[in-house]
C-alpha cells in the first residue's frame, strides 16, 4: 500500500474516504504523479498524495481555495510553545455561537423557529463567520445575499454580547474549560510560551476570554498570554476591516502568525511547538502550519473525519501535561 506522507502515525486513515478525481477536477489518481486522493467526512478539503509529498486542497465557500503542503511533524518531547484554540478548547462556547448562527438565519429566512440540523455542526463551527453563513445560505436559502446574513449576524452578536455584559445574557454562553486555570499556570510554570489562536473576530473572541479570566480570577488575559491572535476586525459599512474572513482556519496563517510573529519562533523550533484543538478546521490549520496537533475528543474532529491528522488525541487538557 502506498505510504501517504503526513499520515505515517495513522496507517488506518480513519475517517477518510478515497476518490478518483478531485471535486475541482485539478487532480486525478494515477495521473501526473498523483497516487491517491483522500477526503474527510466533512469534505472541506482534499489530500492529494504523491510519492514524495502530500498536498492539501482547502476548499472555500467564498470561492477562494488554496493548496498547501502537508508537513510531517516530529515532536521532540520538550515543548517551547503551546498554541491553544479558544472556542471549545479554552472556553466552552461553540453551542452559543451556533445558536447565534441560528438566530441570524432565522432573521434572514423570516422563520423565527429556524433550527440547524445535527449534520450542520461541522460546517458551522471552527471556520469563519462568512464560511458558516454561506454554508447555511447554500443549504437553506440559496440565492440570499451573504452581506444581508452578515448584517443580521453582527446585529444579533452585538445585542447578545451586550446582554451578557449586563448580566441578562444566555445562560452558559461562556464557560471556562475544566481545570483551565490550573492547566495554564502549570504550563506557564514550566517556562513554555502560550499563544491563544482563534478564527473568531476580535469583537466576539476577546470578550470570551476576558469573561473566562474574570470567572477564574486570573486577571488580564493580555498580560497572561504571550500572544493572542484573532481573525481581526469585522468589515462593516463605514468601518475598516482586517484580513480574516478568507484566511481563517483551516488555512495555516493564524497558527503560523502566532508562533512566528507573536512568539518569535523560527522553523528550527517547529518540532518543539504543540497546538491543541477541538475542531477539524483547527487540526488541519495546525498541521498545515507544520506543528504537532493534539485533538480534544469532545469537539467535532471525529464527526468531521480528520482524526487521522491528530498526532495525539486527549479527553482533557491536563493530559497534555504528560506530553509537553
Amino acid at each position: 500500500m502506498h505510504n501517504i506522507i503526513g499520515f505515517k502515525n495513522k496507517p488506518e486513515l480513519e475517517g477518510l474516504s478515497e476518490i478518483a478525481v478531485s471535486e475541482s477536477g485539478m487532480f486525478e489518481a494515477g495521473k501526473d504523479g498523483v497516487k491517491r486522493i483522500l477526503v474527510p467526512g466533512d469534505k472541506k478539503c482534499e489530500f492529494i498524495s504523491y510519492n514524495d509529498k502530500t498536498l492539501c486542497y482547502v476548499k472555500s465557500a467564498m470561492g477562494a481555495p488554496a493548496i498547501y503542503p502537508l508537513a510531517d511533524p516530529e515532536y521532540c518531547g520538550k515543548a517551547k510553545a503551546l498554541l491553544m484554540d479558544l472556542d471549545g478548547t479554552s472556553v466552552k462556547s461553540e453551542h452559543f455561537w451556533m445558536w447565534i448562527i441560528e438566530q441570524s438565519m432565522a432573521r434572514l429566512i423570516g422563520k423565527p423557529r429556524f433550527q440547524l440540523e445535527a449534520a450542520d455542526e461541522p460546517h458551522v463551527s471552527g471556520h469563519s463567520v462568512s464560511e458558516h453563513l454561506q454554508y447555511c445560505i447554500d443549504k437553506y436559502c440559496p440565492g440570499k445575499p451573504l452581506s444581508e446574513a452578515r448584517t443580521h449576524y453582527f446585529d444579533v452578536t452585538e445585542y447578545e454580547m451586550n446582554e451578557i455584559l449586563e448580566g441578562r445574557g444566555k445562560d452558559g454562553a461562556f464557560t471556562p474549560a475544566e481545570n483551565l486555570k490550573e492547566f495554564l499556570y502549570e504550563v506557564k510554570g514550566k517556562g513554555i510560551k502560550i499563544g491563544l489562536v482563534t478564527s473568531g473576530l476580535y469583537n466576539k473572541a476577546f470578550p470570551e476570554i476576558l469573561s473566562a479570566f474574570k470567572t477564574l480570577n486570573m486577571g488580564d488575559p493580555l498580560e497572561f498570554y504571550d500572544c493572542i491572535i484573532t481573525a481581526g476586525f469585522a468589515l462593516k459599512k463605514g468601518q475598516c476591516g482586517t484580513l480574516g474572513e478568507l484566511a481563517p482556519k483551516p488555512h495555516p496563517w493564524l497558527y503560523s502568525e502566532t508562533a512566528k510573529i507573536g512568539l518569535g519562533l523560527t522553523d528550527d523550533n517547529k518540532n518543539a511547538i504543540l497546538g491543541v484543538e477541538d475542531s477539524s478546521a483547527g487540526i488541519i490549520s495546525i498541521r498545515l502550519a507544520g506543528y504537532t496537533a493534539i485533538g480534544l475528543t469532545d469537539g467535532n474532529i471525529q464527526k468531521s473525519g480528520v482524526q487521522s491528522l491528530c498526532n495525539k488525541e486527549i479527553d482533557k487538557l491536563e493530559e497534555l501535561l504528560k506530553i509537553i
